[in-house]
């Protein structure tokens, strides 16, 4: 079997378990393989293959792994879904008390309770989007 390919099967190997551990030191180390399958299929010696392995790892591991990181543990800029629909205001439809009611948020028509049970809000109130608890919206008065 020729050098080159036991140099890709490691960096797909090494890829794979990236996949399943998301340390991204693996992926890097796939890379590093990858860069190997290069020079390997010129046709360079064993030792040089592993020379080539060793500095591109290095590089890898202590240059791109840090920025790579930083990037996969930077929080989400923007929310989607119903998590999206918190703080926006709504208009109500019929009276929001503790236990029932509807409002209109951005168009759709929800279930609503007020997020403060002693609360009743008549209908044609603004309201504020609390919290969404499955299909249903805590919500406030605006002031």
């Amino acid at each position: 079997m020729s050098q080159w390919l036991i140099w890709l099967i490691f960096a797909v190997v090494l890829g794979v378990a990236e996949v399943f551990t998301l340390t991204a030191a693996l992926g890097m180390l796939s890379g590093a393989a990858l860069v190997t399958v290069g020079f390997a299929a010129i046709g360079l010696p064993l030792p040089v293959q592993l020379l080539v392995f060793a500095v591109a790892a290095t590089v890898g591991i202590l240059l791109v792994r840090p920025i790579a990181l930083r990037h996969m543990l930077q929080p989400q800029a923007q929310r989607f879904g119903v998590d999206a629909l918190v703080g926006t205001a709504a208009y109500v439809v019929s009276e929001v008390s503790g236990s029932d009611g509807r409002v209109r948020i951005g168009g759709e028509e929800w279930t609503a309770r007020t997020y403060d049970h002693t609360l009743v809000i008549p209908a044609g109130a603004t309201v504020a989007v609390m919290e969404i608890n499955g299909t249903t919206a805590l919500v406030y008065p605006q002031e």
